[in-house]
């Protein structure tokens, strides 16, 4: 069984990750998360913390000249910006509980909810609600990316759209050449441009943006997920993930909630078959999954994130001292981190990929994986 678990808060001395499962013999590039992390971290919109903060990997554990043993692997992001907030966040009884106590909640925020599920102050909820968070998880999910690079398996996003600008995609080879190169992530060099002018409102006025992205999966076989129980389905796997990153509130596959418009036969892909290639659908309306399977297409997802919740023109909210109508408190924050959220879903998608890869076939060591998916990818060519 492929798990992890993180710890660490916002302005903690560090993030960590505790990894099981990975096969022994899988051999690890510390750059290739170290990209990961930073990629996370650019992005137009980003706030103050990003410059403080160079995130890279240390890899404590599970891992010997840059393979793993199939051990455990330990992780772990430090924040530079701690040796600001140590007499804040120490875990020591000297703790400066006054100079940034916050008693105004954030309006779309963790910060009330959980002061009444916890019954603490609300910067012990923001610590560990913060996207900040989410860096670890990108270190970890970057193990599961080169598991699956290994095989053949490419992700690939980009962002379809952002506030009230949509972007024009045709699918071409020179506008996903363009994304890879934007650091709006985007494909239509016109839209860029008027992005960039709605971050200059938005900023303005003291607003945030959220925006609509797209991830896709290359290269996986039919099989993967399964159908004979509920928390066995990979689709519904996948949106649970993508739901537990921070800021994200809806999700879709292949046409979406398009398919809820249109009779059966505009929906269902017709399947074909291709000898030497096996079995294949003409087109890819399902986005790569039926019954909660993998159906041999490329695995394509829709991902809605709302705008984030900490405005520099802050709505109303309540003093949770006096009662009082206050306006709701600002922690450094960004205006927009669409960009930047495309890399953190790459990454937990990954995993949950990875998950199902190593259910499906032999794992204890790359080895066996390898052989075992080549293996099966023949049997599906000469079916």
């Amino acid at each position: 069984m492929l798990r992890y678990l993180t710890a660490g808060e916002s302005h903690g001395p560090k993030l960590t990750g505790i990894v099981e499962g990975l096969p022994s013999g899988l051999t690890l590039s510390k750059l290739e998360i170290d990209r990961a992390l930073q990629d996370r971290q650019k992005g137009p919109g980003r706030g103050g913390r990003m410059k403080i903060e160079q995130d890279e990997v240390v890899i404590t554990a599970g891992v010997r000249g840059e393979v793993t043993t199939g051990a455990p692997v330990a992780l772990e992001v430090r924040n530079r910006d701690w040796a600001n907030w140590e007499s804040v966040m120490t875990s020591g009884k000297d703790v400066d509980w006054e100079s940034k106590k916050v008693i105004a909640p954030r309006p779309g925020h963790a910060d009330l909810t959980g002061t009444l599920k916890y019954r603490m102050e609300i910067r012990n909820v923001l610590e560990r609600a913060s996207a900040r968070e989410t860096a670890i998880r990108v270190a970890v999910g970057n193990l599961s990316r080169q598991l699956l690079t290994d095989l053949g398996v490419e992700i690939r996003g980009r962002v379809i759209s952002v506030g009230a600008v949509d972007l024009q995609w045709k699918n071409t080879a020179q506008e996903w050449e363009r994304v890879f190169q934007s650091e709006w992530k985007v494909g239509d060099v016109e839209g860029e441009q008027r992005l960039n002018e709605q971050l200059s409102e938005a900023r303005r006025l003291g607003e945030s943006l959220g925006g609509i992205l797209e991830i896709q999966v290359l290269n996986l076989p039919a099989g993967l997920g399964s159908y004979v129980q509920w928390d066995r389905k990979l689709d519904g796997r996948l949106a649970h993930a993508i739901l537990s990153v921070q800021a994200m509130k809806g999700v879709s596959f292949g046409l979406g909630f398009e398919t809820a418009k249109r009779f059966g036969s505009e929906v269902h892909d017709p399947i074909v078959y291709h000898s030497g290639e096996g079995y294949k659908r003409n087109q890819n309306n399902a986005g790569g999954i039926e019954g909660g399977m993998t159906n041999g297409e490329p695995v394509i997802v829709q991902v809605a994130m709302k705008p984030i919740p900490t405005l520099y023109h802050p709505l109303q909210t309540v003093n949770l001292e006096t009662k009082a109508e206050v306006q709701a408190s600002i922690e450094r924050s960004d205006i927009c981190a669409v960009p930047a959220a495309l890399t953190v879903l790459e990454h937990v998608i990954a995993w949950e990929i990875a998950q199902a890869v190593l259910e499906k076939f032999p794992s204890d060591t790359m080895y066996e994986l390898k052989r075992a998916w080549q293996e099966y990818l023949e049997y599906l060519k000469a079916q």
